[in-house]
């Protein structure tokens, strides 16, 4: 009886082994999947930080691939401690684990706190900046963020085409709006600005960047709450294999 009971303890133990570093390869998916998120926010939209007197777009990135890493580098470690039945490596890695859990909450509410100053911060700033800055001299990342935005978010002026009518830019020129404000972007195209030809009843630019990185908030959220989830699954499996690992290897 008690040799029946050692065999279960065994397979029990040899299910939580597996199970762990089943919960290990998700959790390297989700730090790979973050750290791509992180990658592509630098170098896809990094044209937009000029537009923005912060440095929260830049700084997210850079967070996303740290955020990225550490996790990859957890998983690691957590294979490391499973594999060799190190009870002193399970203790790290449940307390890296904690801690990542415990950042996560952190930086989702500040997140949250940033993008209501971010979205104050475009409303106040971002129809001064096109009017005042762009096709200015040692303004060519401005200019070129303006552009890009207008046709990628198919929009026109910060709240409608009409904001580019005191643009500093446009007063000394014979377009009506940059020539990016058109369907189909020509060498002074911007010189006529009816609807047919422009982004005019679009909606503004700040409307459509606000829902541009809100959307991208929601899918971090969405990918927090997953890995969050593997967490306290990872956490749990960890503290039972704890438990069920002898002093000496079976």
């Amino acid at each position: 009886m008690e040799a029946q009971g050692e065999k279960r303890h065994s397979c029990g133990t040899i299910c939580l082994k597996y199970l762990l570093l089943l919960f290990n390869i998700f959790f390297w998916l989700a730090g790979g999947t973050v750290l791509a998120v992180g990658v592509w926010t630098l170098v896809e939209k990094s044209d937009y930080i000029s537009l923005l007197n912060s440095s929260f777009y830049s700084a997210s990135a850079y967070i996303l691939i740290a955020a990225g890493v550490i996790v990859i580098v957890t998983g690691i470690i957590g294979c490391c401690a499973t594999l060799k039945e190190m009870k002193s490596l399970l203790i790290v890695y449940l307390c890296l684990l904690l801690c990542i859990f415990l950042l996560e909450i952190i930086a989702g509410v500040l997140a949250y706190i940033t993008y209501q100053e971010l979205d104050d911060q475009l409303t106040q700033n971002l129809k001064v900046t096109m009017q005042q800055k762009y096709q200015q001299p040692g303004e060519e990342s401005v200019t070129q963020a303006v552009d890009k935005l207008q046709q990628e978010f198919k929009c026109c002026g910060s709240h409608n085409s009409s904001d580019w009518t005191d643009s500093v830019w446009i007063q000394g020129n014979e377009r009506l709006v940059p020539d990016s404000c058109c369907k189909t972007p020509s060498d002074l195209c911007g010189r006529r600005d009816h609807p047919s030809n422009i982004y005019k009843v679009e909606g503004g630019c700040i409307m459509k960047l606000e829902e541009f990185i809100l959307s991208q908030l929601y899918i971090l959220g969405a990918v927090g709450i997953g890995i969050a989830f593997l967490q306290l699954v990872g956490m749990m499996f960890t503290c039972c294999l704890y438990q069920n690992l002898k002093e000496d290897p079976y």
